[in-house]
Order: structure tokens, then C-alpha cells, then sequence
């Protein structure tokens, strides 16, 4: 009976942690930008959750409560202009647009695991991002009064 052969510490893959300093100059492939915009937009909606809650209440309670709405968004709220509560909404729309999208990417690519490649990946996040900032600019306009 053989013992099995000393492998060498040398050759076996090594895995490091990236420092939060070296995020900036790190490589970051398609596949995991997605995947990180899908985390830092559910963290947006997760933390603006108040704000998404209290825009759906006021804006179907009733008429005043819709012009009041309305106001937030032309002439203000909370000593902050409108066109400040206009970018947050936009940010909501592309947070919902992204993390949905990249949720059914993820989902597809649980369900067809066997199947997903490397070059999958990469095509599915780059649609993912292209779809998702192609609609936020089309509901953006819309948001900004543009038609």
C-alpha cells in the first residue's frame, strides 16, 4: 500500500483577501460589478424603505395628499429642494430596475447552473447593466418632465 505524494505548499492555488484600500485599482470583471451593483441597490431600497413607503401613502391617500406629493418633488421638502428629492427617486428607479433585472439573472443562473460559462456570465451581467441604465434614462426623462 502507497502513501499518497507530499504536494508542496507552493503549488496549490492561493486566495487572498483584497485590502479596502486596493477596491479602487482592482480589476473588477463584468460579472462582479453586477453582482455588486445588485447588493448596493437592495441596500438602497432596503435603507430608503421609509421613503419609498411614504411616497406610495401620500401619493394615493387623497388629492391633497397627491399635491403634496407633488410639491416635494417641484418645490421641496425637509429644507431640501425638489430637484434633490428628484435625483432620490431616480436613484430608486434605477435601484429597483437593477436589482430586479440582476435578481432573474441570478435566478436563471441557479436554476441552469449546468449550463452557465464564463462567457455567459459576462454577456448576462452586460445586458443586465445596459437594460437596467437604458430604462432608468427612459423613466428618467419621464421623472424629469421631459415628455
Amino acid at each position: 500500500m502507497s502513501e499518497p505524494a507530499a504536494t508542496s505548499a507552493s503549488s496549490l492555488p492561493e486566495f487572498r483577501n483584497i485590502e479596502l484600500a486596493s477596491l479602487l485599482t482592482y480589476r473588477w470583471p463584468l460579472a462582479s460589478m453586477a453582482s455588486g451593483m445588485h447588493r448596493i441597490a437592495g441596500a438602497f431600497l432596503f435603507i430608503l424603505m421609509p421613503f419609498i413607503v411614504w411616497m406610495f401613502d401620500t401619493s394615493v391617500s387623497s388629492e391633497i395628499s397627491f399635491l403634496k406629493f407633488k410639491a416635494a418633488f417641484t418645490v421641496g421638502l425637509l429644507g431640501l429642494p425638489g430637484f434633490v428629492w428628484t435625483l432620490v427617486a431616480l436613484g430608486l428607479v434605477w435601484a429597483g430596475l437593477h436589482h430586479g433585472l440582476a435578481g432573474l439573472r441570478h435566478l436563471w443562473m441557479d436554476a441552469h447552473h449546468a449550463q452557465i460559462t464564463k462567457d455567459f456570465g459576462r454577456r448576462s451581467a452586460a445586458g443586465v447593466i445596459a437594460l437596467t441604465l437604458c430604462l432608468t434614462a427612459v423613466l428618467g426623462a419621464k421623472l424629469f418632465g421631459l415628455y
